[in-house]
């Protein structure tokens, strides 16, 4: 299993500090403290994780951005939108939903409000990278929540994706939306549990 770079130093870090308590301890005190440490690092290794994943096939899919728990679905005049949760035991890393390429990549600062706010989407800081093609324009907003407090992305303005290319990343639980043009059938509900680059999260209605 590979951990994605952003989390080396998370999971170093206490694992070293933990090793030393624990080299250095004479007392129960100093020996808890460098389990917890190591204890911390371990978490970070499986919350770091970017297991492999077989991307789905086939025509006219839009698939999941990440993986976590669909919050809301809904729709306006010019598009749908998806909205999901991460907590902290999902995978973090998010992927391109569709083939296309690069047209922004915009980060906006904010608050750090609970995902599950309806505010959170608005207010929240976050990256918002949209990503263009023949059929429309398709916008994934990373939204950093109450534990997240950074959101990274890895493309930048003018790079070429394939469905299902690793797009970037958000440290702690979090909130990603997807928005997808309005010609298109959604596949999935507010509660379904959904896997980047499995899911099929909608179609595009030729």
């Amino acid at each position: 299993m590979q951990i994605v770079k952003e989390g080396y130093r998370f999971i170093t870090v206490p694992l070293i500090l933990g090793l030393v308590l624990l080299i250095v301890s004479r007392g129960t005190i100093l020996t808890t403290a460098g389990i917890f440490c190591i204890l911390i690092s371990l978490f970070c290794v499986y919350f770091f994780r970017d297991p492999q994943v077989e991307i789905t096939k086939g025509d006219n899919l839009i698939l999941s951005p990440c993986n976590g728990t669909v919050l809301e679905v809904s729709e306006n005049e010019t598009e749908k939108i998806i909205k999901v949760f991460l907590s902290v035991l999902d995978v973090h890393l998010q992927r391109s939903p569709v083939m296309g390429k690069v047209k922004c990549v915009e980060y906006k600062p904010g608050k750090f409000l609970k995902a599950m706010d309806p505010q959170a989407h608005i207010v929240n800081e976050q990256n918002i990278i949209t990503i263009e093609n023949e059929s429309g324009k398709y916008l994934v907003k990373q939204i950093a929540g109450i534990l997240a407090r950074r959101c990274v992305s890895w493309v930048k303005p003018g790079d070429i994706l394939n469905t299902g290319d690793k797009i970037g990343v958000i440290k702690f639980s979090s909130q990603v939306d997807l928005h997808i043009p309005k010609n298109t059938d959604v596949k999935v509900n507010q509660g379904d549990k959904v896997v980047s680059g499995v899911t099929i999260f909608a179609t595009l209605n030729k």
